[in-house]
Formats: structure tokens, sequence, C-alpha cells
């Protein structure tokens, strides 16, 4: 309880007294209770608790302190020293409503005949009005809009305060009569204070009224004026006296506010809670067909009936709801217009309480939604459809956001969102809220650097890319999300690496088929000159057999000369046959045990002419140990010779070819090595492929049909082989490797080597031939290699 100050009144002797006291206090203040010990409550209270909603244990002892404003409570509840005044204070006390009320409290002991106190009584009033009235009042004064006039009956003539001058647009310094006031007002305003005047005039009694006027600069103005009317002893009024307040704004704002509710749809309603009745204004019977007339009240149930069935009984459990718990109403619900149409609608208010708790009225608004709640229905069902549009396709969709560094480089960008096709275009799973960086430390700066430019510009770009760091190609959409300074893109994406890949195929499709075409066309020209040159000697010696017919000599060397340039024919013939065999896959190989040897001796054999031609030197390196094969003999020969005249063809005249053939596991290594013009590094890739003579690339054609390594390969490879070459480059000679499989019977071999050590010199048989010896071959010493 509070300090008390120092009001003297005489103090309660006696309990009847006391108790008389505690009536009459009951009839005129808002609480009334008593206690026996200072600063406490040790009884219950009742009409404390209807006005503060404190429970009895909640009020009892020092509890009563909590439903003070926090401020308050701080004040020095103490035993005052004196006991014969009564004891007054004011604090501001908390009401079963929430809000806080100022209360006026007094306290007097009530003393026993001793001279000891029994108990304490008090009160609290309810002042919160008048203190409302008179800071407004004060405010008022104080900001200069309030003024005082009088105005005297007997001689017409009038004063006023420079407040009141300032409320008709005069100067200060002005003189100000009665004329003047009411030659300022407006007709219709004029007639109407009039009438109010003369009937309080008449009846001796106060008045009050809102007028307009007209200042002398032409603008219009709001007063209102309230006066009072003094009489003399007779009881005739003699004169008028009261304030006047400049209304303008007030009433500016008042008039917006109406503008403002019919122009946005809002409605205003109060509802009577004891007499249960609604009145409300005419954009609510509007929205309400209730009653033709607005100004006719109608019960609750009337405008409940109104609410869409579904939402009816949600409402009253809202409007309910709103009223146990003393907290704002709000409702959203539709309802039926006169045009048989459902409207959306959304209702506001806060209830008025009665001092003991009682809801009294619930004044709120009504606002008419209908056309947003139309928008925003499309604007989903809009949201809706691309939602699924974008989850149900193939294409990902995302939201991304840019980062920067402190420099404002773009370094990283975060995923805010995406669709089901997100993970499978993009290949990261859960990276919602996570960087790309966070996935891919080396993402290519590129793309921050086109989705920065998006960002800055404005302008969406389709972009296609590689990211290098993610091994995947993508072709890319992106848009700024939002105005100017949004760090956000929408992004669509695909994956096109797959597309990358077949297009590159097909790019290096392309450029076999025309480097495919262009060997075909070297390959025609080279095989029409490959005919034309023998059948020139041929059709030649015809010509010589038939002129020199008598000279046997003569006929027989021009018959070996046709005999060979038909047996070049025949070869070329073959070759081309076995070509086209091998690739219809419709060659048969003979296969039978054969001795590698024997067929290397067959090959050297039939290649020696070209070999002497050249002029070359040929050393046959052979394994002492049997090199037994399972293979086609003269298929293999055909290899062996191909190889041998190819050195022969390549190697400048006076050349080193060698013939190698040893052991190496379970195979058989054959190298046929040569001083020639060698293979660049650019062809050895394709020396091998049909139609290819590196030679004439280097501008040293030998003539042929650029098919006879491709034969060796494949011939190769048709006995469960393979062939290489190998070259330290060009005009550096070449080595061509066939290795096959020998047959297994056959002991077992040393581990594999990719070129084994040459064998000990006695288990190798070296052979050299040379163009200024006889064709059979001669040992060499055993060290020779």
């Amino acid at each position: 309880m509070p300090e008390p100050s120092q009001h003297s009144h005489d103090i309660i002797s006696f309990p009847a007294a006391a108790q008389a006291a505690h009536r009459l206090l009951g009839a005129h203040c808002d609480i009334v209770w008593s206690t026996k010990t200072f600063g406490q409550f040790d009884a219950d209270q009742p009409s404390w608790r209807a006005f503060t909603g404190q429970t009895e244990a909640e009020l009892r002892g020092r509890g009563w302190l909590n439903a003070l404003h926090p401020d308050d409570r701080n004040l020095p509840y103490v035993m005052p020293s004196h006991l014969t005044t009564v004891f007054e204070a004011e604090y501001r006390l908390r009401h079963v409503s929430g809000s806080y009320r100022n209360m006026l409290v007094r306290m007097l002991p009530v003393l026993a005949p001793d001279g000891s106190i029994v108990e304490w009584l008090g009160s609290h009033c309810d002042v919160t009005q008048q203190r409302q009235t008179e800071q407004r009042l004060r405010l008022a004064m104080q900001g200069g809009r309030m003024g005082t006039w009088e105005i005297d009956l007997g001689s017409g003539s009038m004063a006023g305060s420079d407040a009141f001058k300032a409320n008709l647009g005069l100067p200060p310094d002005s003189h100000i009569d009665y004329a003047q006031l009411t030659g300022a007002m407006l007709d219709g305003d004029l007639q109407q204070w009039q009438a109010v005047v003369h009937a309080a005039i008449a009846s001796a009694s106060d008045f009050e009224i809102d007028i307009r006027v007209r200042w002398p600069d032409g603008a219009l103005h709001w007063a209102h004026m309230r006066g009072t009317c003094t009489s003399d002893g007779a009881g005739n009024v003699i004169a008028l006296s009261g304030i006047s307040l400049d209304l303008t704004a007030s009433k500016q704002n008042e008039e917006t506010l109406r503008l403002t509710l019919a122009a946005g749809e809002v409605a205003t309603w109060n509802w009577d809670i004891v007499a249960d009745r609604v009145t409300a204004d005419s954009n609510m019977a509007r929205l309400f067909p209730v009653n033709a007339d607005a100004t006719t009240a109608a019960p609750l149930a009337r405008y409940l009936d109104i609410i869409h069935p579904d939402d009816r009984e949600q409402v009253s459990a809202q409007i309910a709801q709103a009223l146990h718990a003393h907290a704002p109403f709000e409702a959203s619900y539709r309802v039926a217009a006169g045009d048989g149409q459902y409207r959306s609608v959304i209702a506001r208010g806060r209830a008025e309480y009665a001092p003991d708790g009682t809801p009294l009225q619930l004044p709120g608004v009504l606002l008419d939604i209908t056309r947003q709640k139309q928008v925003e229905d499309a604007l989903r069902r809009s949201e809706e459809r691309y939602r699924t549009l974008i989850e149900l396709m193939d294409q990902a969709f995302c939201v991304i956001e840019m980062l920067y560094d402190e420099q404002g480089r773009p370094v990283d960008f975060r995923y805010l969102e995406g669709n089901a096709a997100f993970v499978k275009q993009s290949g990261l799973d859960n990276a919602i809220g996570k960087t790309i960086r966070s996935f891919v430390p080396d993402h290519d700066q590129h793309w921050f650097d086109l989705y920065d430019q998006v960002v800055k510009t404005g302008e969406p770009v389709r972009y296609e890319n590689e990211a290098v760091a993610m091994e995947r190609w993508f072709e890319v959409f992106a848009a700024r999300l939002g105005g100017p300074g949004s760090p956000l893109l929408t992004v669509l994406f695909s994956d096109i690496s797959e597309r990358k890949r077949s297009e590159q195929q097909l790019r290096q499709l392309a450029d076999n088929l025309s480097e495919m075409d262009r060997r075909k066309t070297e390959f025609l020209a080279t095989l029409a000159h490959e005919l034309r040159n023998p059948l020139a000697p041929i059709r030649n010696g015809l010509q010589i057999m038939r002129l020199a017919a008598d000279k046997p000599a003569t006929v027989a060397r021009v018959r070996d000369v046709m005999e060979r340039q038909v047996n070049q024919m025949v070869h070329l013939v073959n070759d081309l046959l076995d070509v086209a065999r091998i690739t219809r896959g419709q060659i048969e190989l003979k296969l039978e045990r054969a001795d590698l040897k024997t067929i290397i001796a067959s090959a050297v054999e039939t290649s020696m002419p070209l070999i002497e031609a050249n002029h070359h030197q040929l050393q046959v390196t052979l394994d002492e140990q049997a090199l037994p094969l399972e293979a086609d003999p003269t298929r293999l020969a055909q290899v062996l010779g191909n190889l041998l005249n190819n050195a022969a063809k390549y190697t400048p005249a006076g050349g080193h070819i060698a013939l190698r053939a040893v052991r190496d596991g379970n195979e058989v290594l054959i190298e046929v090595e040569d001083s020639g013009v060698g293979i660049p590094a650019e062809s050895i890739a394709t020396v091998f492929d049909m139609f290819t003579q590196v030679g004439q690339n280097m501008g040293r054609a030998q003539g042929g049909l650029g098919i006879g390594l491709s034969l060796v390969r494949r011939l190769a490879e048709l006995h469960g082989g393979s062939a290489t070459a190998a070259s330290p480059g060009a005009g550096l000679g070449s080595t061509f490797t066939v290795r096959l499989p020998l047959l297994k019977e056959e002991a077992p071999a040393p581990p594999h080597r990719t070129r084994p050590p040459p064998p000990p010199a006695a288990a190798i048989s070296a052979y050299w031939w040379s163009t200024t010896t006889s064709m059979r071959p001669k040992p060499l010493p055993p060290c020779s290699t």
C-alpha cells in the first residue's frame, strides 16, 4: 500500500462505525477492502478480485503488489507514523481487461476504545477518465489551440483570448466582437448557432456546437464552441462564456477516414452484447443485407445466418473465445451477398467490459477482401500450375543466391530451392541450403562471372559451357529474381554431356569419313596407276613379239618382262581380294602345324628380288629353338613378305634390313627393322589403316596401293596375334613387330618381357644376305646379332 498523504479526517473508533463506513464506501468506490495487517491482505477481498482479476491466493499477503504497474511497485509501503489522519495516494492498478487504471487510494485505521488499531479500512476509486480529461485539457492549453471567450448580452460586447482569435484566423492584437464571430460563420452553421444559443439562454443551460468559419484569407476551418450561461440574482441570463477549439485537422482526418472506408470497402459495426443488437454503417448494410435501413439494429443471429454454413460455427466460436479471453477478435469468412454470390471478408474488433468483467459491447470493422481473395486464389492456382510444371519437367530448375568476397567479386553461390529433376541433371544430392563450392571446390570461375553479369544487368542469358571440375556440360538459362540489387537468380539447366559426346563422335565420324573418302580417292588414282604401269610393258612386249617372231632370244627376254608384269598385276589383284574377304569376314585360314623358320625362309626368298634391286643388306636372326605354330603358312609368309617389301621400298638404296624371330614367353616375337625413311610420330596411329602410305605424305611415294600393312595387322589378328609399329622419327628408320602364339604343347617359356634381351649366342642362328653374293645364306659367327 502506498505512502499516505496528509489530509486530516476523523478516524473511526468503533467497529459498528467501521461497518457503516464500509457500506458507504462500497456504494461510491470501485474497491473497498479491510485488513488487520498493514501492507498485507490477510483475508479475501471480493471487490479487489472483481476489479483486478486476481484470485484470493494471488492477492493474499503482499501478492496484491503484482497487480500494480511495475513502475509503481517500488513505493515505500510502511506503517505511517501519524494515525490521526486519512491517508491518500494514487497509483496505477491493472484492470481485469488487461489495461492499467489510475486509482485514488484512501485508507484509515479503525481504533478500539483503548486506542489500539483493530483493522485498516481502505477504498480505491477509478479516476482514469478524470486524469485523461485533465491531460487532454492540459495538452490543448499548452498547444495553444484552446481559447476562451465571453459575451455580455446587455451591451453586446465580446472578449476573447489570443487562442480564440487564432481559431478565427485573427492576429493576437486584433479587436473581436460578436458581429465578427457571426460574420465568419457559414450561413447554415450561423442559423444552427443561433438556435442552439437561444435555446441555452431560454433554459439557462450549457451548450456546445461545431461550426465552420471562413478565415480572412478565405480558408475554411472547423471550430468547436462550448459555453455556459451566467445569470443575475433574478435568474436572468446576462452573459455567456466558454471555450473554443480548432477542429480542422480532426475533421479533415475524419473525412479522409470516411472516404477511405468508402473507397476501401471497409464497414464499421458495433454489437451491444447486453441488448444483443448490432448497429452498422451503410457499407455493413451492403455486405450484410439484413436491413434496408442501416440505422436499424438487428440481433447478432441475423448476421450469423448470412455467413457461409461452412464458416458459421467457426466464427461463433472465435467470438466466444475473444470475449472469454479478453483478447482481440479477428475472423476470416464468407458472407452471402444480395446477388447470390459469396464475398470474402475479415472482421476485427475488441470488446469493452464492465468493472466486474462482464462484456458490454464489441465494436469493430469489416474489410471486404473479395477482390484480394480472388487475386490470391488466381495467383495460387497459377503458382500451383507452374510448380506442377516445374516439378514434372525433365529440365532442372533452381533458385540460387550469389555470394561475394570482401572486394565484391563473385566467388560462390548457394542453392535455395530446386525441383525433382535437379539431382538428376546436376548430380548434386541434398544441395538445398548449401553452396556449389561445398560440393565442387574447383568449380570454374566463368560460371560465377556469368551469373554475376545477370545479377548486375538484369538481362537473362542462355549459355552452353563445360563445368570441367564436374566433368559435365550444361545448357543454362539464367534470369534475375527480383529488382535491381537482388542477389537471387532463377536457373533452368540441362546436363548435355551425352549430347556433347555424341556431337564429338559425329564430328570424329565425319572426319573419319572425310579421311576415308580422301584415301579412297587416292587409292583409286593409285590403283589406276599401278594397273596401267604393267599394261604398258605387256602391250609393248606383244608388239615386239609380233615384229621379232623370228628372233627367239628377243622373244624370250620380252616374255620374261611380260611375265613379271603379269605377276605384279596378279599380286595387286590378290591383295585387293584378300582385303575384301577379310573385311566381309570370308577369308578362311588353312591352319596346320608349321615351323616359323620355314615360313621365314619362304618370305625372304619371295622378297629378295626387290631387296637386291635396291642393293640392301638383309640380316636374319632366328632362335635356335624350334618355333612351332598353328598357322596358315601361305598367309603368314604373306605377312612377312609384306613387311620385308615395305622395308625394301621405303629404305634408300644400300640400306640395312634386319629380320629377327625369338621366343617371348608363350609367344614368338618377329621384328623387321630398317634404316629407311622412318615414320613421323603423328602417323604411327594410322600406319596400319587402309590405303595409308606414310612415305607419300613425306614426298617419297614408292608405288603400291597402301593396303599391305593393313593386311599385315588383319592377318596377324586372325592368327591370334598382333602387329605394331615404332619409329624414332622421320629419317630414323622403323621397326614393325608381329607377335604370334606358339603351340601350347611346347615347354613353358621364360617370363614375359616387353623386349627380351638377346638369348645366348649359341641359341641363335644368324644369316646374312648381300646383293654382292649368291642367293644362299651364309652363317655368321655365333656372337653376331
